[in-house]
């Protein structure tokens, strides 16, 4: 019977790309979303203030994360990665 070997360092620092990239990704859709709202005038300037020290925030521990763990290059090399594949998608939808 032969053992499976797993690099438990490889693993977590995977794993931790693809968390921190996905969280890179949900911060994304939350920024165009409040920028969205802020142009509609449907946030008051303390809600505004809020959630840009909330992004603010957020962007700066993601960002110490990547740091501490040594991971920028394999997120970014990821996001790279993701954008070429929805870039396709997209392309084969709109000109089929």
């Amino acid at each position: 019977m032969s053992t499976l070997k797993i690099d438990e360092d490889n693993l977590t620092a995977g794993l931790l790309t693809l968390v921190v990239t996905l969280v890179e990704i949900i911060q994304e859709a939350l920024e165009t979303q409040a920028v969205r709202r802020i142009e509609g005038g449907t946030l008051t300037a303390e809600e505004q203030e809020r959630l840009g020290n909330a992004l603010l925030q957020l962007d700066e521990a993601m960002a110490q994360l990547k740091l501490d763990h040594g991971i920028a290059d394999s997120v970014a090399e990821l996001r790279r990665g993701l954008d070429d594949i929805v870039a396709d998608l997209v392309e084969k939808v709109t000109n089929p």
